[in-house]
């Protein structure tokens, strides 16, 4: 490509700071914006990446930023989605343990979360316009994570 952008969108601003820290000083460090990801413009762009954060947010809301998501991919795209399994009960619930512990360690409050089964995921994805692939990413850990690659398969709606 010619030209190279990456944009960060985080809700806290200790860790936008901690990131700026981190690799503001490489040559293609990305653009932080401190931000709610349900609110915040998304740039277009080719590619989107959206790891263990949308079981922060209602149903409701997971579907407006999908959609949302979709419409800044434009024509061609995909979309890296990395999501908790609720049929996979047992590895679920090990990896909702362990997220509420690690929030409570950093100081924040333990808010509700809106899981999916894997199934329903790749359905609103579908209706979204996007052709999706699951690949497990939990091989030999007690998580229920999967990988959601989705890619661009019509116009947005």
């Amino acid at each position: 490509p010619r030209t190279v952008r990456y944009t960060g969108i985080e809700l806290m601003p200790k860790d936008v700071a901690r990131a700026d820290a981190a690799v503001g000083r490489l040559p293609l460090a990305p653009h932080f914006v401190c931000g709610d990801m349900c609110r915040t413009a998304l740039p277009d762009c080719d590619l989107v990446v959206i790891l263990d954060v949308l079981h922060y947010v209602d149903h409701e809301a997971q579907a407006e930023l999908l959609a949302r998501v979709r419409r800044a991919l434009g024509a061609q795209g995909r979309l890296l989605l990395r999501v908790g399994d609720t049929d996979a009960r047992r590895g679920f619930a090990v990896s909702q343990w362990v997220d509420r512990v690690v929030t409570l360690l950093r100081g924040h409050r333990v808010p509700p979360t809106w899981g999916r089964s894997v199934l329903q995921w790749g359905q609103l994805l579908q209706g979204l316009g996007f052709a999706v692939q699951a690949v497990p990413m939990s091989r030999g850990t007690p998580f229920a994570n999967v990988l959601l690659i989705a890619d661009v398969e019509g116009p947005a709606t």
